[in-house]
């Protein structure tokens, strides 16, 4: 049970840090974008 949880919190951790990172990248490149435009 513990080996369980210990792969879903590991999963979980992973995923979020790509959701996060992946978040902070789309960001930059919209605002990247929005300068180029003006």
């Amino acid at each position: 049970m513990f080996f369980d949880v210990a792969v879903f919190a590991g999963l979980a951790t992973v995923g979020l840090m790509f959701a996060f990172f992946a978040g902070i990248g789309w960001f930059i490149r919209s605002d990247i974008r929005k300068h180029k435009a003006q």
